[in-house]
């Protein structure tokens, strides 16, 4: 004899009311356990060529790489901004910078024949970020790592995470081995390397998890200065460039002095090839991590059910700062409006749906995180609030084309690593980037010339006069804001030095 769940609850004497409560409790579990976790990995300033299974031959990185062969590999996905806070705010808004204010590393201030252009030093309220979506969708939303987004009143609690692990408004650790200074975060035993803590904070949440589904915004600091990593990695890669012959290869080439006056005395130093043993080391102990993670996962019977988002916040630091990193064949790197500035690393692993080492080569950008995450949870969209992004589980399942017909840059402050205020658009195999010292324009074909050598801009008179116009276009719809002219700009390039 079949019995019903409401039967039964009647033969426990139970009243109507009390059986509708045990009931919808009961629905409620089930639908809970029927929905992913989603664990999103945010790396810092890792470049796209950084990881083994992009081409890297120098760097080792075989749990990300297992990670790749079990899911999705994008070829073509972007961050929103060639510098970190504005990716940041662009993934948690939906929504490109330019729209939310945020357009440059929160704190960065330069100036040059133009000034800088104003712009928003945190992530507002106003806001609805993807972690309050998801907790009010039902999920435990755990951030993890680094924010970067304001002080105090726009930390990730004040954005509804339920969690906040060493999010603050610092954009770096002032170092990787404790004691860290962090104040979202308590030193552990001298010389305890944060990546390392930062991962067994992550792991305990996920072991105490409890029965409602999870969002874990995992945003390391590594790859980002200061360049540290344990002596024993270390002196691995010093071997191990030793053996590949990388010893006597010229590593740097000196470029152009700074356009902008804070480093105007210095000049451009470019990277030739992955060969720093120290940020090779920091990249295989970020590996070691998420192995780490992924068996944490494992262990706690709920890889069949967690959705791995991998991906970096832009591209490798190739140009200053130590220039620890090589991006070739991409142009440039981390501040750059080039390829190397802002193509990136992006691994979907979503059990069931995405195929196993499959690729997908669509043009995808940071605002897509929130429509996706939204749609992979099973939750309504918020199209007010992800104005920018498109949901990519069309892509997961199989599909190869967006909707739009194009995705935006708006950079218009001097970066750190020498580039000048621009804007730019990809539409299709096309991509054009307007400078505004000057109102240069470069375009170039990515499907032929992905390392951006030949500007067509000039053979393409027609193709880039289009383009120009639907960046305009975005741009006044966003209300982005250009920079002007500095009327106390004094000529100093010919002379500096």
């Amino acid at each position: 004899m079949h019995i019903t769940r409401r039967t039964f609850l009647q033969g426990c004497g139970l009243t109507a009311a009390a059986m509708t409560g045990c009931i919808q409790m009961c629905c409620r579990k089930k639908a809970d356990a029927s929905r992913p976790n989603i664990v999103l990995v945010l790396m810092d300033d890792m470049g796209w060529i950084d990881l083994g299974c992009y081409g890297s031959q120098f760097y080792e990185t075989p749990n990300v790489d297992r990670l790749a062969g079990e899911g999705m590999r994008f070829t073509d996905a972007y961050a929103a901004a060639p510098v970190c806070s504005p990716t940041r705010a662009s993934l948690m808004s939906g929504k490109y910078p330019a729209r939310v204010g945020v357009t440059n590393f929160i704190g960065g201030n330069a100036r040059g024949k133009l000034l800088d252009a104003p712009y928003i030093d945190h992530l507002p309220l106003e806001e609805k970020s993807l972690g309050r979506a998801l907790h009010e969708g039902g999920y435990q939303s755990w951030h993890v790592g680094k924010w970067h987004l304001g002080g105090a009143r726009f930390f990730p609690d004040r954005h509804g995470f339920d969690v906040n692990v060493a999010g603050c408004g610092m954009g770096a650790p002032r170092t990787y081995f404790s004691p860290y200074g962090i104040p979202t975060l308590s030193d552990g035993p001298k010389g305890e390397y944060l990546t390392d803590r930062l991962t067994d904070e992550a792991i305990k949440l996920i072991k105490g998890r409890g029965e409602k589904p999870f969002f874990l915004n995992f945003c390391h600091y590594a790859v980002h200065v200061p360049i540290q990593a344990k002596a024993s990695d270390i002196e691995k890669y010093k071997a191990k460039r030793k053996r590949m012959g990388l010893e006597g290869v010229k590593a740097f080439e000196e470029g152009d002095f700074f356009p902008c006056e804070h480093k105007k005395t210095q000049r451009i130093k470019r990277r030739l090839v992955q060969s720093d043993p120290a940020y090779a080391a920091m990249i295989e102990n970020l590996d070691e991590n998420i192995g780490r993670l992924l068996k944490a996962i494992d262990e706690a019977g709920q890889s069949e059910n967690t959705i791995v988002i991998f991906t970096s916040d832009n591209g490798g630091l190739a140009t200053a700062e130590g220039s620890p990193t090589c991006n070739k064949p991409l142009l440039e790197g981390k501040g750059w409006m080039y390829e190397g500035g802002t193509r990136e690393p992006l691994l979907v692993k979503w059990p069931g749906v995405t195929k196993a080492g499959s690729t997908c080569a669509a043009p995808v950008t940071s605002p897509d995180f929130y429509p996706t995450l939204l749609e992979m949870a099973g939750l309504a969209p918020l199209p007010n609030q992800h104005v920018d992004g498109e949901s990519l589980v069309p892509l997961l399942r199989g599909g190869s084309v967006m909707k739009r017909d194009a995705i935006f840059w708006h950079y218009p402050h001097y970066s750190n690593q020498g580039d000048t205020p621009g804007s730019s658009v990809r539409m299709g195999d096309w991509k054009l980037i307007e400078y505004f010292e000057d109102g240069r324009l470069e375009l170039y074909n990515l499907r032929e010339d992905v390392g951006e050598t030949k500007n067509l801009a000039a053979g393409e008179p027609q193709r880039a006069k289009a383009m120009q116009a639907r960046l305009a276009e975005w741009r006044n719809s966003v209300g982005a804001r250009i920079p002007e002219k500095d009327p106390e700009f004094v000529p100093w390039r010919a002379s500096a030095g």
